[in-house]
């Protein structure tokens, strides 16, 4: 299913929560919708600064990459464990045998029309930018061509205008619904990549979710990541460009501050240990999640007619915990891999240690994977995954990124495995379906206490006998 027929799906959810930023009518603002430009009349310093953000870029300033020497980074000049890379993937239809569009291309998620982010804010940019995907309830689209023949994302309304103009009025600060199209959509289908959004988050009770619980605190997505002039707050473990500087925390002052807990040990937990440990003891709760994604090895969707990955699915995952500081190490395009003790690569992985006063234990999805690495130089190489979709045939997909990353004609590579680590933020449960004391501090606890630098529990037998 594509991210287009999966908002479809969300329809309902929109209308049944009555969004309450969605009665901010443009109606008296202009008579005819006639593309971004009709938006630029007034917003055009608000489309600036949104074509200088990570939406649109898809790149941007990466502190917090340890490795990133200043380098401006993000999804558009980085390799994943997903889709890899959406410049070899960018835009175009695919389709199978049967005629039927199984792709889009990457831009399907992207907040603009179809051509590729630039360097300069020229109008042929800022009129590329879809305002309407993040702004207006109702507003969907599809792929098109345009009169020289190439390709395009068009409303679907295009030839309506008075539909068009109906939902182009219809402008509203961006909700849950638009949000979830595509940040719950990206990697191939519902909740694969990150686990912890799942649709139901648009329309959820408060058992789901605490913060965005229609019974709870009735909170959009913006509630907690907007920021100034289109720049979106918030930073994870295995982002790699940044909007803003500094992480969300539970413990700002308008939120839970450093003490929420009324018993004093709960407290001196929240110094070390993050807030989602305890509060978010699963992930992929409703919606399954991909695990593992083995790019070696090909799988038919004979229903779909349609070629993947060999994807591992699982739902109601146990997280993994690990130290964090804010850092992360990334395996960057056209460098050397970095291995990890147990001989993969570290794609993502959090910085942190008990020793460094700044971690804290995180709650984290581990995402494994296999990806191609060129031989002699140890360098990732990104897959033409469109291509391979069509035929299931991997190596032609590898060797045409090959060449066009590296400009190595018939490249020779391997297999290695591969491991991100992936912050869990979301889905965050009431204090009665928290984690007790001897969910952790139990033997066969969830906590792998060697691997987080002790050499035991470190609470005792007799404590913990104290705690039953």
């Amino acid at each position: 299913m594509t991210s287009h027929n999966l908002s479809i799906v969300l329809v309902s959810a929109a209308a049944a929560l009555r969004l309450a930023a969605a009665d901010s009518s443009h109606a008296k603002y202009f008579d005819h919708y006639e593309g971004t430009k009709t938006c630029l009349v007034c917003h055009e310093e608000d489309a600036k600064n949104f074509f200088a953000s990570q939406h649109y870029q898809w790149k941007g300033p990466a502190p917090n990459i340890a490795n990133a020497n200043g380098k401006m980074l993000g999804k558009i000049n980085t390799v994943n464990d997903f889709c890899t890379n959406p410049m070899a993937n960018w835009i175009g239809k695919v389709t199978n045998s049967r005629g039927e569009t199984i792709s889009n291309g990457c831009s399907t998620c992207h907040a603009g029309l179809g051509k590729v982010p630039g360097d300069k804010a020229t109008a042929e940019q800022l009129e590329n930018i879809d305002c309407l995907i993040c702004h207006a309830s109702g507003y969907r689209r599809d792929l098109y061509e345009d009169a020289s023949g190439k390709p395009v994302w068009k409303p679907i309304l295009w030839k309506n205008p008075v539909g068009m103009d109906s939902v182009a009025k219809r402008i509203s600060q961006p909700t849950k619904v638009m949000c979830l199209r595509c940040h719950s959509a990206s990697g191939g289908g519902a909740n694969y990549k990150r686990g912890d959004l799942e649709y139901k988050l648009a329309a959820c009770e408060r058992d789901f979710d605490v913060h965005m619980g229609t019974d709870g605190g009735k909170m959009e997505c913006v509630t907690c990541h907007r920021g100034e002039a289109h720049r979106v707050r918030g930073q994870g473990a295995d982002l790699s460009g940044t909007d803003t500087v500094g992480r969300l925390t539970c413990n700002s002052a308008q939120c839970h501050k450093d003490a929420p807990h009324k018993q004093p040990v709960l407290n001196r937990h929240t110094s070390r240990v993050n807030c989602t440990v305890c509060h978010i003891p699963a992930f992929a709760r409703e919606e399954p999640t991909d695990m593992d994604r083995d790019w070696s090895r090909s799988m038919y969707d004979k229903d779909a007619d349609k070629y993947t990955a060999f994807i591992t699915l699982k739902q109601n995952v146990r997280p993994v915990y690990v130290w964090w500081n804010g850092a992360t190490k990334e395996a960057l395009l056209g460098e050397p891999v970095p291995r990890l003790a147990d001989g993969s690569v570290g794609v993502m992985i959090p910085l942190g240690s008990r020793g460094d006063s700044k971690s804290k234990v995180y709650a984290m999805k581990l995402h494994t994977a296999r990806l191609p690495l060129l031989d002699g130089k140890n360098f990732l190489i990104p897959i033409v995954v469109e291509q391979f979709f069509r035929n299931g045939a991997i190596d032609p997909a590898v060797g045409a990124a090959a060449e066009d990353f590296y400009h190595v004609k018939d490249a020779k590579f391997s297999w290695t495995a591969t491991s991100r680590y992936m912050g869990i933020f979301h889905g965050v449960q009431p204090a009665s379906k928290a984690l007790s004391c001897l969910d952790c501090h139990s033997p066969g606890g969830r906590m792998d206490w060697k691997a987080l630098g002790y050499k035991a529990d470190p609470l005792d037998t007799a404590s913990r006998a104290s705690l039953r």
